[in-house]
């Protein structure tokens, strides 16, 4: 391999894992998958189809009943287990992602790190989805229990597979469900290898990946057996699947896209807001990331000296091979993306936003077959052009200059997406002033990107429904049924 792999790394089995072991796809179908680093074969894995979705499903059900009786202490005990387990193979892991999915081995070994402690936080967790008592006077006796579910789909995207396909299962698990996770198309290896690793660890039937395509997730998300939903990816995917659940009246829980703003006001200190705008756009992921402060809004009289910073700051930020420890950008996940990123940048150019870095490929010969971008940064950009309104999920940044607060706030509530924004500012007045305005579920003050177990994740608009990383994922993977009693001697 161009990428010299140690050969242990990559999962031997490529079958369907449910009900404990790994099986074959029934309709015996298959797809291929790519380094999206090298454009090398990194052989092909199983689809699940309807039949195979039945079977997952129905061994998800079968192992309920029991899991769901287990006492909350004995849950915590695997799921710190299954942490541990992470823990001792994040190299491995990491290493699968890397090659898979082309973000930078350095990074995801902290993917799988945080992982970990999303398993450690939610055992921590269990024994709180507990109800409350309600008074009701003399002779009755009114309390409310929290109950898992049932069967829990995961669907997630291809940015951060091994730890979304672990960590967005943690919270159901804790709660008493059993799940099942479909895998992205174009990154499902870590968790077959995975699977490969620790597939006894929890009891048959607990805990179930399917590979697959969108087909895959279609029948996943229709399936009777299913009781909630949860899904990370796209706006148009998040729609298609809360379409396919109002059928059944299944609830869900979706992580969806973002055109996040980074708001900097005329006392903050230029060099942290260039830090920021860098660090917030996850150029490491190729800026495959929901949250990722896309478009800044710089105070007019910071504008200048803040993009001659950025500049500075992404000069040493190249695209490399993701297996190499030194790399600090990998590449797009496939030809597709980078197609619709490339496509972005030309319309910014006709649209007359100003090439500040970046643009196009690089160029050194190792990186000739993959999907590499490099770090871009428009300025001049008003709030009516594609890159300022519609999400790239590539490494697009978007500076807009603004002098007046109040169009300013306009402009960047205007867009559909609201998930994360950034205000960097000095004034403590004028940072919970911003901050309560900004349509956006998450905000940071002088920071960007950082998330935080215990602090609820999540969007408003259509950024998604519901909570996560916090006690509010715990309860929203229960529901509530109250008991009433009347007392008589």
């Amino acid at each position: 391999m161009d990428m010299h792999i140690p050969s242990p790394v990559l999962p031997v089995e490529r079958g369907l894992f449910y009900g404990g072991a790994f099986h074959a796809a029934r309709s015996g179908r298959r797809m291929a998958v790519f380094a999206p680093a090298t454009g090398e074969a990194l052989g092909e894995v199983d689809v699940a189809g309807p039949e195979d979705v039945d079977a997952a499903v129905a061994a998800a059900r079968a192992a309920f009943p029991a899991w769901a009786a287990l006492r909350p202490a004995e849950r915590a005990d695997l799921l710190r287990g299954f942490a541990a387990l992470l823990r001792r193979h994040a190299q491995e892991l990491a290493m699968v992602d890397a090659v898979d999915g082309g973000n930078p081995v350095s990074e995801l070994v902290k993917d799988v790190g945080i992982a970990a402690g999303g398993f450690d936080f939610f055992a921590g967790l269990a024994t709180e989805a507990k109800g409350e008592t309600i008074p009701m006077g003399e002779r009755r006796l009114n309390y409310t229990l929290r109950q898992p579910w049932g069967v829990v789909a995961k669907i997630i995207a291809y940015n951060h597979p091994l730890m979304f396909a672990t960590w967005r299962a943690a919270a159901p698990l804790a709660a008493g469900n059993c799940v099942v996770v479909k895998t992205p198309d174009q990154a499902p290896l870590s968790a077959l290898r995975l699977m490969e690793l620790a597939g006894t660890h929890f009891p048959p039937g607990v805990f179930n990946i399917l590979s697959g395509d969108r087909e895959t997730g279609v029948a996943l998300v229709a399936h009777p057996g299913v009781d909630k939903i949860g899904l990370v990816g796209s706006v148009p995917a998040g729609k298609a699947v809360l379409r396919a659940a109002a059928e059944r009246v299944v609830p869900c829980l979706l992580e969806l896209g973002g055109k996040n703003a980074l708001v900097a006001y005329p006392d903050a200190d230029p060099a942290r807001v260039a830090a920021g705008m860098v660090k917030g756009m996850n150029f490491a992921w190729c800026g495959q990331s929901c949250g990722s402060t896309s478009r800044a809004f710089l105070h007019a009289s910071i504008h200048d000296e803040v993009l001659e910073e950025v500049r500075r700051l992404l000069a040493p930020i190249r695209p490399g091979l993701p297996t190499d420890p030194a790399t600090r950008m990998g590449s797009l996940v496939s030809q597709a993306q980078l197609d619709k990123v490339l496509s972005y940048i030309e319309s910014a150019k006709a649209e007359g936003a100003r090439l500040i870095s970046g643009g196009g490929r690089p160029q050194e010969p190792e990186l000739a077959r993959g999907f590499y971008v490099e770090p871009t940064v428009f300025a001049d950009v008003t709030p009516t052009m594609r890159i300022a309104r519609e999400e790239i999920f590539g490494p697009v940044l978007s500076v807009l200059r603004w002098e007046d607060e109040a169009e300013m706030m306009e402009a960047v509530n205007a867009v559909e997406y609201g998930l994360t924004a950034s205000v960097f500012t000095r004034n403590v007045v004028v940072a919970h002033r911003a901050a309560a305005r900004l349509q956006a579920g998450f905000v940071w003050v002088n920071d960007t990107s950082e998330h935080f177990l215990g602090a609820p994740f999540g969007g408003f608009k259509q950024s998604g429904l519901g909570r996560e990383e916090s006690l509010d994922e715990l309860l929203a993977y229960t529901q509530v049924k109250n008991i009433n009693i009347l007392l008589e001697e």
